[in-house]
C-alpha cells in the first residue's frame, strides 16, 4: 500500500526508464517492499531490453496510442504541455521548489516526488498545498491512469505500481 513518502519516491523512481542497474537495485528495494518480490524474480527472467521496450510501450511511445501516458497534460488537455504545467510550476515555487530537472512538471513521477517532499514537511502549509495538488492535479486522472496501467501491463512491476498508486489516491479522496 502507497502512503509514506518514501514509497512515493520509489513509486516515482519506477516510472524511470529502467537502465543496466535497474535490476540490482530492484532486488535491494524489494528486501524492502514486500509488493515488488514477485516482479523482481519476473524480471529477472527478462532482458533488459525487453523491460525497456514495455516501459517505452505504456508511457512514451506505444503503438497506437500510448497507453498510459504519465502526464496530467495528457489527461486533462489532450496533448503534452497544457496550462497544467504552469499551475504546477506556480505550485512548486508557493512550496520553495523550483524545476530541477528537465522532466515537464506535470510529469507523473515529478509530482509523487513532490508530494512525499511535502508529505515529509508536514507543515500547514505544505498540508495545504498537498491538498492542492491532490485536488487539482492529481484525483482528476490518476485513478484511470492507474487502472489503464493495470490492465495494460504486460510486466508484474508495472500492474503492482498501478495498484499501490491506486490504493494511494483512493486513501487520500
Amino acid at each position: 500500500m502507497i502512503a509514506s513518502a518514501q514509497v512515493l519516491r520509489l513509486s516515482a523512481l519506477l516510472l524511470g526508464l529502467p537502465d543496466e542497474h535497474s535490476l540490482a537495485t530492484l532486488r535491494e528495494l524489494a528486501a524492502e517492499h514486500d509488493w515488488l518480490q514477485a516482479a523482481a524474480v519476473e524480471l529477472e527472467e527478462i532482458s533488459l531490453q525487453e523491460w525497456q521496450a514495455e516501459h517505452t510501450r505504456l508511457f512514451i511511445n506505444g503503438y497506437p496510442k500510448t497507453p498510459c501516458a504519465p502526464f496530467e497534460s495528457i489527461h486533462r488537455h489532450g496533448r503534452m504541455a497544457g496550462p497544467a504545467c504552469d499551475e504546477l510550476i506556480q505550485l512548486y515555487a508557493e512550496a520553495g521548489v523550483s524545476a530541477v530537472s528537465d522532466l515537464p512538471a506535470d510529469y507523473l513521477g515529478t509530482m509523487l516526488e513532490f508530494a512525499a517532499l511535502l508529505i515529509e514537511r508536514a507543515t500547514p502549509d505544505a498540508k495545504r498545498q498537498l491538498e492542492t495538488l491532490l485536488t487539482k492535479h492529481l484525483t482528476g486522472w490518476l485513478p484511470q491512469f492507474c487502472e489503464r496501467l493495470r490492465q495494460e501491463a504486460r510486466l508484474k512491476l508495472y500492474r503492482r505500481l498501478g495498484d499501490g498508486l491506486h490504493s494511494w489516491i483512493s486513501a487520500c479522496n
